[in-house]
Parts: C-alpha cells; structure tokens; sequence
C-alpha cells in the first residue's frame, strides 16, 4: 500500500504501570524493546477482535504500522526466582509425575507421630523440600504409558524480566479501509479478551483507541498533541508541545539501505509463538503544529 490521500490512521494509546514488548526473549532472559512492536499491537487488536489464535491475520498485518514515543519510560529490571524450597503436592502432580509420586510415598515423607498413625492424611498436602512443583516437557512413560515430567527441576531457575516504566505511546495503524479501522477502534474498547501491554502482567490504562485521522502517520503525528499522560499536570499541553519535539518511528514499505530490519511483521500467531517476518521503519523527529488537536479521553 503506498502513501495516498485516502488512507487513515487509528490512533491508540498505550499507557500504563509497566509494559514489555520482546524482542527475543526466552525464560531466563525477557527482554523489552524500547518501544512497542508490530507483533505486539497487532496480536492486541487480534484478541480484542477474538481472532483464533491460528487465523491468518489478513488485512491487520497488512496495516502500516508508526509508533510515537510520547513518554519514553524508564527501563526496569525485575529479577525472578523460580522454584526451590518446598512445595505442596497437588493430587495432579502425582498423577502426571510418577517420580514425584515415588518421592512422596518413601523416604522424603516426614514419619507421623504413632497416636495418629491409622488416621489417614488429607492426599495431596505432603511436602517435599527442594523441589521445582511444574512438570516439564510431558510425555508418556514407555512402560506405563502414564503422562509423565520428561524433565524434572528440583532446584530453583534464576530469570530476569524487563519492562519499560511509567511509559506513554501513540501507536498509529495507518489503512485505506476506514471501515476495517473502525472495526478495530470498536473491539479495542469492548474486547473480546483480555488485553495487555505485551505481556499478562501489564494491564493497558484508560482509553485505548483515541480516533481515526485522514492522511499519512507522519502528518497524524504532526497534528496531535503530547499524550497528556506525556505532560506533567504542572505544565500547560500546549506549551509542552511547543518544548518537546518526540520521536517517531514509522513501517517503511520497501527495504532501507543501511538500516537493520526488525523481525517483528506478525505472519500467524500461534501455541508455540507464531511466525514473524522482517520489516524496515524509518525514524523522525516530530514537530508538532501548532493547531495540533487536543485529547478527551481518560486517563
């Protein structure tokens, strides 16, 4: 699609606590892009629609995609561990971890004391110490066909989790079918799933979609104001975008030279991650008009 008069723009707002947008993440290391990406806002717009998750994307990955970092955030490290010390035993771990259920019924059972030996105990309450409680890769036990953990982790995991802080963006999807974005601003405000800022933990706050604009991403840029999340209620809106000139970065149809791809065009969505291709974008300074429209919206 190529720049035209009759395209439009949708305009979203993401803001809140926290957001995390990886990149290339695994479970020891999440990371966050300094921004929000592609995939991420496309696969936000796909659960508000209620998109299976192995539906191809259609139109939605065909969007030109602009981020403006209207409140950049601080990056924020939070450290994790995971598993170690005791656990309780549910009944279905030692259902679908024959050696966990071995565990429990010899030697790493405390004895009971002898007045309540023919008392039976509650199943499911045993301890053990040292013991990661989630089964990893199950699979079926080539004796007894039993659902078993082919990978037991008895002592804690050491992640690291980043997220971006107190941050505030104006995401722009830029299309000529004002209808398909109108579809899209709708769902964004009466989802049909829950939604979050890259990942469960980072609930979206206030008002998502914030309107449709005629034109090209870099001329809608131009002609709204700073988020008020992104001026301080001490400062005057409009004297705060006469001072502050934020970043853009808008989807470049065509490969760039000299300039890197991002591996972040959402292809299908999946279990196990989805399919993502490359992408190019370019980068702007935006200079905000003068006449730039305000915002009516929550907070």
């Amino acid at each position: 699609m190529s720049d035209t008069n009759d395209s439009h723009v949708l305009l979203i707002r993401l803001a809140g606590p926290l957001q995390s947008w990886g990149i290339a993440g695994r479970f020891a290391r999440r990371d966050t892009h300094s921004r929000p990406t592609k995939s991420g806002v496309i696969g936000l717009c796909a659960a508000a629609l209620g998109l299976p998750r192995e539906e191809p994307l259609g139109e939605l990955a065909e969007m030109r995609f602009g981020v403006r970092a209207d409140r950049p955030g601080t990056s924020l490290r939070d450290y994790h561990t995971v598993g170690g010390g005791k656990y309780p035993l549910r009944p279905r771990d030692l259902i679908i971890d024959h050696q966990r259920a071995a565990k429990a019924t010899t030697d790493s059972l405390p004895m009971p004391p002898p007045d309540d030996a023919l008392e039976p105990r509650p199943f499911g309450r045993a301890e053990l110490q040292a013991w990661y409680g989630s089964p990893k890769y199950v699979v079926a036990d080539p004796r007894s066909g039993v659902l078993v953990s082919g990978e037991v982790r008895r002592h804690s995991l050491i992640t690291e989790r980043w997220y971006l802080a107190d941050a505030a963006f104006l995401v722009g999807l830029e299309h000529q079918d004002r209808a398909l974005l109108e579809r899209v601003a709708h769902a964004l405000e009466y989802p049909k799933r829950l939604l979050w800022l890259g990942r469960k933990a980072c609930p979206p706050s206030g008002d998502l979609a914030v309107g449709i604009a005629p034109g090209s991403l870099k001329e809608v840029f131009e002609t709204h104001s700073l988020l008020p999340d992104a001026v301080g209620p001490e400062a005057e809106p409009a004297a705060a975008a006469r001072r502050l000139r934020p970043w853009a970065w808008i989807e470049s149809r065509r490969p760039l030279p000299g300039v890197g791809p991002l591996s972040d065009q959402p292809v299908q969505f999946g279990a196990d991650g989805g399919t993502h291709s490359l992408r190019w974008e370019t980068r702007h300074r935006i200079t905000i008009a003068a006449h730039a429209r305000g915002w009516d919206i929550i907070l």
